[in-house]
């Protein structure tokens, strides 16, 4: 493996033909292509672009807003995983809500919520239910495991999203070309292949499902340089992904989950691109429908680096008033975000 791997460096650092654009859309391997310095191994005719694969990234501020009246109503508390509370809204996050007495609380597991709401039956208990496919599975068993217990404290706000028409949507908004994108991993490990091999044949682009160690990262970026201008599909992450997908996973997340139009950070409302509540089971919604509003701060161009179109680093604010410590976009919150993990390079 150490020869291959060495080979494969050389020539992807020696490579010098025709500058080459190449995306991925899972903040996994953005925030591991920044660990493993992968952009230092390559030459410069290929570029590595972050696109819109963190959910919090593309979380919208009507979404945060939401949450945040939820968690100033009377006998309320809304949970979240800790990345999210200091996304910003459009008056602030929901660290700054907790700060003024709101109830907001993070939690580590989402099964965390069944314990909070047997404890205290007199409180409503609202959790930020926000992924991609990859997650939405765990949150339909758990919604089904709420019904079977009965538990009627317990609410979702859903920010759910599917990444196929979010690629779509990259390929016709970016202002240069995407020559070829790494799949995500861990989505494809749910949903099988079989839509990433129908895009690659629409969009006349390759791609390629890569795992999420270094070496990994690198044989599917030599893959897409070798396969670029052919709009075909390889899994080389097939341990853990396959053709079909994970059909148990799957057949939860449709029984529970219904296909809607979603709102996307700096993108707008995306057709078809997004999970609500199905109609059996909207009962455990806590008002997810027609969060679309997006209110980005001035100067802020969140959505130009989610569609590949600017470096994180061109936006004005990046590394001046938008840092880690205090964000004004929302990709630079979390570990896995665009500007974060470019910001982390930059420090290096």
């Amino acid at each position: 493996m150490a020869d291959t791997i060495g080979k494969i460096v050389d020539a992807l650092k020696s490579y010098d033909g025709e500058p080459i654009r190449l995306m991925e859309v899972c903040g996994t391997h953005t925030a591991e292509i920044a660990r493993n310095g992968i952009p230092s191994l390559l030459s410069p005719k290929i570029r590595l672009i972050s696109g819109p694969g963190c959910p919090v990234c593309v979380t919208v501020t009507a979404y945060i807003d939401r949450l945040i009246a939820l968690s100033e109503e009377e006998d309320t508390t809304v949970l979240t995983f800790g990345d999210l509370m200091r996304v910003p809204g459009s008056a602030g996050s929901l660290a700054d809500a907790k700060s003024r007495g709101a109830s907001v609380d993070y939690v580590y597991a989402p099964s965390e919520i069944l314990t909070r709401a047997e404890e205290h039956p007199d409180r409503r208990f609202i959790f930020a239910a926000v992924g991609f496919e990859t997650t939405a599975p765990v949150y339909a068993a758990l919604i089904r495991e709420i019904a079977e217990k009965k538990l009627d404290n317990i609410g979702f706000l859903t920010s759910l999203k599917t990444m196929p028409q979010a690629i779509r949507y990259v390929c016709t908004h970016a202002r240069e070309p995407i020559d070829g994108f790494l799949a995500p991993g861990h989505v494809c490990a749910v949903t099988g292949t079989g839509e990433y091999a129908e895009l690659a044949s629409e969009l006349g682009r390759p791609f390629v499902v890569s795992g999420f160690r270094g070496e990994e990262l690198l044989t599917a970026i030599y893959a897409l340089v070798r396969l670029r201008g052919r709009g075909e599909m390889r899994n080389l992450y097939p341990a853990v992904v396959r053709e079909e997908g994970n059909e148990r996973a799957i057949s939860a997340m449709r029984e529970v989950f219904a296909p809607a139009d979603a709102a996307w950070r700096g993108m707008g409302v995306i057709s078809a691109s997004g999970l609500l509540l199905s109609e059996a089971w909207r009962r455990y919604d806590a008002g997810s429908e027609d969060l679309t509003r997006d209110h980005a701060p001035a100067g802020c161009r969140c959505g130009d680096v989610l569609t590949g179109s600017i470096d994180p680093a061109a936006c004005p604010l990046f590394g001046n008033a938008c840092t880690p410590e205090k964000p004004h976009g929302a990709c630079m919150v979390s570990a896995e975000g665009s500007c974060h993990s470019r910001f982390v390079l930059s420090a290096h």
